[in-house]
């Protein structure tokens, strides 16, 4: 009697194992069956988009993390970690209508000011979502993405330093598009870089003259192939300097949470290009804010193009 209710009790969970397996294949299938069918509807929707002009640079001030950690009872770091998957599949999405360049305002310089636990709880997921992209089935080496870390680097804690050097070099290789991730970053921080920078080299420029002069060489302005007021620094010294100048000027830039401020962000690059600030939280955006805002770059694209021109 014992030895029959054992091989009862072995089967009904032979069965049961074979229900939860089934149920879990079951349960893949019908996850790929969703994403392949998402992805004929993206590809027919970014088809018809493709008709029109296609912003080459987008950028995003990922505004709104703490407030969704909030807004949904998450623990602390919970809405950061949503967060970087909105942005894995606005990546993805930017990608798929042939977006060639995207800029993410990650961390400011102003955000130091926080908490230390806050600001060192920040580096450490930093450091593990920078290490996560560049793994080889990550996204940014599937897509072909290339990765620039911009904004003033020394500020950043030697761990999270070290990851963003190693994710630009494992990412040097590839070309199919650029990602450019603003940490340690303000716009004016930028500016005062590129003048610094445009101001050395002039210097630089003038103290190779000297020393051609004082060697007999005698190199002056117009042999060297400037003239008096040339050694000044000009608006194309200072693009040449600017730590985005990897990338044309955006086509756009959003902001989620419906804020309407650029928070020094991109304040050089940003003069005739279109903005758009859904009210949704940077955890919540999806495909059709994306959709909405390429339908008015398109309306405006003439008017943008034109002021573009004149300036």
């Amino acid at each position: 009697m014992t030895i029959q209710s054992e091989k009862v009790d072995l089967g009904a969970r032979s069965c049961i194992s074979s229900r939860v397996d089934m149920e879990g294949v079951n349960g893949k299938s019908v996850g790929h069956l969703f994403e392949n069918i998402s992805s004929f509807v993206r590809q027919c929707i970014f088809s018809v988009l493709n008709v029109g002009p296609v912003p080459s640079h987008i950028a995003f001030i990922m505004d709104g993390n703490r407030r969704y950690s909030k807004k949904q009872n998450l623990l602390d770091g919970d809405g950061h970690r949503a967060g970087f998957s909105a942005l894995i599949n606005m990546l993805k999405y930017c990608y798929e209508l042939g977006v060639k360049y995207t800029t993410v305002y990650a961390f400011s310089i102003d955000n130091f000011k926080r908490r230390p636990g806050e600001v060192a709880s920040l580096m450490k997921l930093m450091q593990e979502k920078i290490d996560e992209l560049t793994q080889e089935e990550s996204i940014v080496n599937r897509l072909g993405i290339r990765i620039y870390f911009q904004g003033n680097l020394k500020l950043l804690s030697d761990c999270v330093r070290s990851a963003a050097e190693r994710a630009m070099v494992k990412t040097s290789g590839n070309s199919r598009a650029v990602l450019s991730i603003c940490v340690a970053y303000t716009s004016t921080d930028e500016i005062v870089h590129a003048v610094q920078e445009s101001c050395e080299e002039i210097w630089d420029d003038i103290r190779k003259r000297e020393v051609n002069n004082a060697e007999g060489n005698f190199v002056g302005l117009k042999e060297n192939g400037k003239d008096e007021n040339e050694h000044r620094v000009g608006l194309t010294d200072v693009d040449r300097h600017l730590y985005m100048s990897v990338c044309p000027d955006p086509d756009i830039i959003i902001r989620t949470s419906g804020a309407t401020r650029l928070s020094n962000f991109l304040l050089w690059q940003s003069a005739h290009c279109l903005l758009y600030s859904p009210t949704a939280l940077w955890p919540e955006i999806g495909l059709r804010h994306l959709i909405r805002v390429i339908l008015d770059f398109q309306r405006n694209f003439l008017y943008l193009k034109a002021k573009k021109k004149q300036s």
